[in-house]
């Protein structure tokens, strides 16, 4: 089992483990973890089996948990999903002393995170991913949030985990398009903190993609060693985690625009970086050859570059100008310089409309 924890301020840490079997293991886990409260599984409603594998777990250690089950996909990432929740740990009449275990992709991690940020000002989570993108991504640093009409993840609270339990066995079943998904986020770790990285992948996509246990392991280890680097200097993006949010500027306003859960998150993100690169190249001298390395990865792994079918670009724009690392109305985007050395900067809208048409955006 690889262990990789993120040491944080006030001698905080939140621990990730990597196995295969660790839904097994999620009971022995918890009791680990020092709690001694009630549990409350809360799951994406699609993972019925996977429920009742972790249930019978948290049984084993003599606890009961109320089972809670959330509705599935980006669309229920919403107030209305969130206050369902808080209703229902009500319900259970949970205490301070409880902790929630959210079992699923990045909307139930998103979405049960916040409610245990918020639940009594806060409750002990566990986080237990069971897609790609949760594993390397969502799951890991403490965000949490839900969407608004008006933009993707815009609120949220820092809630760190107590752990994070990545059993690779859950990917088996996990659909292609998810598995491409979760790539676009280990592509992105490669550009903005390790080019040995994306060295690995052009060498092993085949066996990652085949879903062969120990590349899977080493994709989501590596990345998990990076975001943890990144977490543990800069725990609430006031600074350098804003590298992680490479291809997102561009990748965040996509799914909003055209409707959360038309794209994946990573392909979103994957157009996101393409037209990211392309500025970096302008703006900041980012290698040809860097780029389209990039490029031919994503490609590789089956990702968009370009939109499906045009999106206009004002609501793109104003989906972009409500972005988090927004400043006084000017959008500001994550570029790279040269592979692993990244930059955050404002960027002036008539550029911006430039890199949207180039993806294929269409103006008035």
């Amino acid at each position: 089992m690889r262990t990789i924890a993120i040491p944080l301020p006030d001698a905080r840490r939140s621990v990730i483990h990597i196995a295969p079997g660790l839904i097994d293991r999620l009971g022995e886990f918890i009791r680990g973890s020092g709690t001694s409260g009630s549990i409350a599984l809360v799951y994406d409603c699609k993972l019925e089996a996977l429920a009742r594998q972790a249930t019978a777990s948290i049984e084993a250690t003599g606890t009961s948990p109320s089972v809670i089950p959330l509705p599935s996909g980006e669309a229920n990432k919403t107030v209305a999903t969130l206050a369902a929740l808080w209703e229902a740990l009500a319900e259970a009449e949970l205490d301070r002393e409880c902790t929630v275990v959210a079992l699923g992709g990045g909307v139930t991690g998103d979405v049960a995170g916040f409610a245990a940020a918020t639940y009594l000002r806060g409750v002990r989570l566990i986080q237990a991913p069971t897609t790609l993108l949760a594993q390397v991504d969502a799951s890991v640093g403490g965000k949490t949030a839900i969407d608004l009409i008006a933009g993707k993840n815009l609120v949220g609270a820092f809630h760190q985990p107590e752990g994070v339990l990545i059993d690779i066995d859950s990917l088996s079943t996990l659909p292609p398009d998810q598995l491409r998904s979760g790539m676009a986020e280990v592509v992105k770790y490669g550009v903005i903190a390790d080019p040995e990285l994306l060295g690995w992948l052009e060498r092993h996509l085949d066996q990652v993609l085949g879903r062969d246990p120990s590349a899977l392991e080493h994709v989501i280890a590596r990345s998990c060693e990076i975001k943890a680097d990144v977490v543990g200097s800069d725990e609430r993006e006031s600074g350098r985690r804003a590298i992680l949010n490479y291809g997102h500027t561009i990748g965040h306003a996509i799914e909003t625009v055209a409707g959360y859960g038309h794209y994946t998150h990573g392909a979103a993100v994957s157009i996101g970086m393409t037209a990211a690169g392309e500025l970096s190249r302008e703006l900041l001298g980012f290698p040809k050859s860097s780029h389209e390395r990039m490029v031919e990865l994503l490609l590789r792994i089956g990702l968009p570059i370009r939109l499906e079918a045009p999106l206009p670009v004002e609501p793109l724009l104003s989906a972009m100008r409500k972005d988090k690392k927004a400043r006084a109305g000017r959008v500001r985007f994550v570029l790279a310089r040269t592979l692993g050395e990244m930059e955050v900067r404002p960027i002036e809208e008539p550029m911006i409309q430039e890199a949207l048409r180039a993806i294929g955006a269409a103006s008035p």
